[in-house]
């Protein structure tokens, strides 16, 4: 077992340029499979896929009608303010950099610019080569991308068909005596995981919907960006708050330029932050992983840094399941005999005193 898990782990890294839509795929099948098998007897297993497909299509293209005109706006707005920016930061940022960090951003020997370019002009050449090696791979990985972006529902249409017969495929392969043991704990890691995502996903809709409500409320030109980014990043416990609260500050100030709006920004995001403690993740999600907040932290970014954008989709799946697999150790643990020998004060009572005592 530990040498299949090994194997795994390896093909993972060997083969996570390519492993994005296959998982994204799985995800949106393993979502999609309960509502597809509630429709299988009116409509067929087919027919549930189309309409279960239908509908996230429905739901994208309303979602892309709603929100594009409103980005597009705050984009426009963005770029119309872009000189604005610059003069504010030279003006107030650049001073408050020279008196605090002793650094002028703003400070460019043009003289002194003009001669490494001169004297350096040989180089041209190689740079150049070099930019249009890195234009080409570049090209590539759109490509690549486009690629992958169109795999994923092709991928996740495949799967949510024939996600009943691999499962039942899959459990037919398991050794007949620990299918009924292996069954059980995959239904458990089920239902602790389908729980958790959907629950998840639900409480980084309505984080995203708080925000951007509410520095939509304070006038925040850049609301509807800044609100989404925060709850896109909730994933995460603590870093949608940590990056909303940071670029909602940044875009109050260039904005207002006064102290009064960070204070709403700090009211919004506060809020925001009570809502998801003691409603949301309670009624959402509740402890359906029961992990501790630093160790999906810890997760996160341990399969980020193993496994880069792989890692962190596979992170929670993986925490959610080992802590299935740890809670049975655990009751396993409990009920040993060497656990049932240990008296109150922790030591080991060997079973001949105890015989000799009954």
């Amino acid at each position: 077992m530990p040498s299949l898990i090994a194997l795994l782990l390896l093909l993972i890294y060997l083969l996570q340029p390519i492993l994005t839509p296959f998982l994204v795929g799985m995800g949106i099948a393993y979502l999609g499979d309960p509502v597809v098998d509630k429709l299988e007897s009116k409509v067929g297993r087919v027919g549930g896929v189309v309409i279960v497909f239908a509908g996230l299509l429905l739901i994208m293209t309303l979602g892309i009608l709603l929100l594009i005109p409103m980005l597009a706006s705050e984009v426009a707005t963005l770029i119309k303010n872009m000189p604005k920016f610059i003069l504010w930061l030279q003006q107030t940022a650049s001073p408050l950099m020279i008196e605090w960090f002793g650094i002028d951003p703003f400070d460019v020997n043009m003289d002194k610019f003009k001669q490494q370019i001169s004297g350096n002009w040989t180089e041209v050449s190689s740079i150049v080569r070099q930019l249009l090696l890195e234009i080409t791979a570049s090209g590539y990985a759109l490509f690549l991308s486009l690629t992958n972006l169109l795999l994923i529902p092709v991928v996740g249409f495949y799967l949510m068909r024939d996600w009943d017969l691999l499962v039942g495929y899959l459990r037919e392969m398991l050794p007949r005596n620990i299918e009924p043991i292996v069954s059980v704990l995959a239904r458990e890691c089920d239902e602790v995981l389908s729980a958790f995502l959907r629950g998840q996903m639900l409480v980084m809709l309505a984080l995203g919907g708080i925000y951007s409500l509410g520095l939509v409320l304070i006038g925040l030109d850049l609301a509807m960006i800044i609100g989404m980014l925060a709850g896109l990043a909730s994933i995460v416990p603590y870093l949608g708050f940590l990056v909303g609260i940071v670029a909602a500050t940044i875009a109050a100030l260039f904005q207002y330029q006064e102290l009064l709006p960070l204070l709403y920004v700090f009211i919004v995001f506060g809020i925001g932050q009570m809502l998801e403690g003691m409603v949301l993740t309670p009624l959402l999600v509740g402890d359906r992983i029961g992990l501790h907040p630093v160790a999906v932290i810890f997760a996160i970014l341990a399969g980020g840094q193993l496994f880069g954008f792989i890692g962190i989709l596979l992170a929670l799946p993986f925490a959610a399941v080992i802590m299935v697999f740890l809670r049975y150790w655990h009751d396993r643990y409990k009920d040993s005999d060497y656990y049932q020998a240990l008296d109150d004060s922790g030591s080991v009572k060997p079973k001949s005193v105890k015989q000799e005592t009954d």
